[in-house]
């Protein structure tokens, strides 16, 4: 080999990895202006619908009593901020709802998988408790909200037994059909290895389903939040539902689109967390890449 060839090979090899850095360098870049020129096209959307909805109500097409208006939604919340509400201030009714929400998304995210992965495993136990869990699923939300009123009084029980209901059948559907989907290959293997049921449940099929189980929570915490404001509508002392309630009341269309807004950036910020606990927690997935998320 000459001295020459030597330094080209030496110079491939030198090359190559800054070659590689540059594509990755590259795709993030290519990600980065994506989502840029996502949220300019969403901003821009909502630019346009706040705007068009307050020229409508200037304009004399849309009733400001019947429809709000952005610019009045505003200072319905400046006021809630800087003044409080009728039963204590802002930060209060929030954290009334927040906290509603909070304990019965644990507690029925927790029922729902052990119940989910309960009966995926055990066929018996499905057929004996499959019937009943059906007829509590077909009665409408709104009876039960009322009959837990009646049962617990206007206090913090009856909205989290009504959150509970709600957040329960979102996650048991998805942990029974997860664990039925399991291969079944990976749960004779464990058998012949001598693992026990308990082991092959603790160690193959939670692990198989947790998939199934994080994508569940993305809804159920919404329907948390659902349980917790219908519950305070139907009968609370406080919370952003009992806000809604009094706007409705006093026919303030935007004391209700205010408490809806403040609900929407509470969810938002739920959804964020949510997706960050699924990125840490299922980091053994392989990266997902297409060519129109790339474009």
């Amino acid at each position: 080999m000459t001295m020459s060839s030597l330094d080209n090979t030496v110079t491939d090899q030198e090359q190559q990895p800054l070659s590689t850095e540059a594509r990755s360098g590259g795709r993030k870049r290519s990600i980065t202006r994506r989502r840029l020129k996502v949220l300019a096209v969403q901003l821009g959307i909502v630019v346009v619908l706040l705007g068009s909805w307050e020229l409508l109500v200037r304009g004399g097409v849309l009733d400001a009593l019947l429809y709000g208006q952005p610019t009045r939604i505003v200072n319905q919340l400046y006021i809630w901020v800087t003044q409080g509400t009728d039963n204590g201030s802002l930060g209060q009714q929030i954290t009334v709802t927040i906290e509603e929400a909070l304990i019965g998304f644990f507690i029925g995210t927790a029922l729902g998988i052990v119940f989910g992965v309960a009966m995926g495993r055990i066929q018996f136990l499905s057929e004996v408790i499959g019937p009943f869990l059906k007829v509590i699923n077909a009665v409408p939300r709104i009876v039960l909200g009322s009959s837990f009123v009646v049962m617990f009084g206007l206090g913090l029980m009856s909205k989290v037994m009504l959150v509970i209901v709600l957040v329960f059948f979102g996650v048991f559907f998805n942990a029974f059909q997860g664990t039925r989907e399991v291969d079944k290959n990976f749960i004779a293997n464990a058998e012949i290895l001598g693992a026990s049921k308990w082991q092959v449940t603790r160690q193959v099929v939670i692990p198989s389903a947790f998939s199934w189980i994080i994508a569940s929570l993305h809804v159920a915490f919404g329907f948390a939040l659902i349980g917790a404001i219908v519950g305070e509508f139907l009968g609370s002392q406080e919370g952003l539902g009992n806000l809604i309630r009094q706007a409705q009341g006093n026919l303030n269309q935007n004391g209700i689109w205010a408490a809806m807004l403040i609900m929407a950036v509470v969810a938002l910020i739920a959804e964020w967390l949510i997706t960050r606990l699924e990125n840490r927690l299922l980091r053994w997935r392989p990266p997902q890449h297409s060519a129109a998320a790339e474009a």
